[in-house]
């Protein structure tokens, strides 16, 4: 016998999430430091300030193409194929959901792109081995998504995006915050009703 959508909803708490993400960010912050000291990185892999606009036509157009992808999606397919987590979101206040979204992304962006892409390119020399490899293990966190197979096209799609991006920016400010404006884009035209599961 399933969980119905309400328990989960009634079991769910926010703020627990918010707290939950922001220690295992802080965590994954601790990690990276430590890869820092000990000279496996350094800043200038994590956080480039080098070339601005690049990171700006980056952020840019991953972010126009990504909530694009993710509104074709839920306006062509019918709701079996869609996930609807973002769409749950909605009855909750546009700042704590907005929090809620941030420190997500903030903790998959550092676990992922920060620490296991960065330690695989190390290992391996290839960015394209580190992105593919990190985002075989990025399907593995979203198990919700493995009886939907276009949505786990979907999330594919955008781990790809965000950690080519990464590489080409040598920055985790620009996955960080085209996973953030793709999550939060697709939340709000749900909870505006701009958006709606067929």
């Amino acid at each position: 016998m399933g969980i119905s959508n309400e328990k989960v909803k009634k079991d769910f708490n926010p703020k627990e999430a918010i707290f939950v993400f922001s220690s295992f960010s802080f965590i994954c912050v601790a990690i990276l430091f430590c890869l820092v000291i000990y000279k496996v990185l350094t800043v200038a892999n994590l956080l480039s300030v080098d070339q601005p606009l690049r990171v700006v036509v980056y952020v840019t157009g991953a972010s126009v193409g990504l909530i694009a992808f993710g509104v074709l999606l839920a306006t062509y397919l019918p709701s079996k194929y869609i996930e609807t987590a973002n769409m749950e979101f909605t009855s909750y206040s546009i700042p704590v959901t907005m929090i809620m979204l941030f420190v997500a992304a903030l903790f998959e962006e550092l676990l992922f792109r920060g620490i296991i892409q960065n330690l695989i390119l190390v290992y391996t020399e290839s960015a394209w081995i580190a992105i593919i490899a990190t985002t075989f293990l990025f399907l593995c966190l979203h198990v919700q998504y493995f009886k939907k197979p276009v949505m786990l096209l979907s999330i594919s799609v955008s781990s790809v995006v965000f950690g080519w991006i990464y590489m080409q920016t040598a920055t985790l400010l620009a996955p960080l915050i085209v996973h953030f404006l793709m999550n939060s884009s697709v939340t709000l035209l749900y909870k505006y009703k701009v958006l709606t599961i067929k």
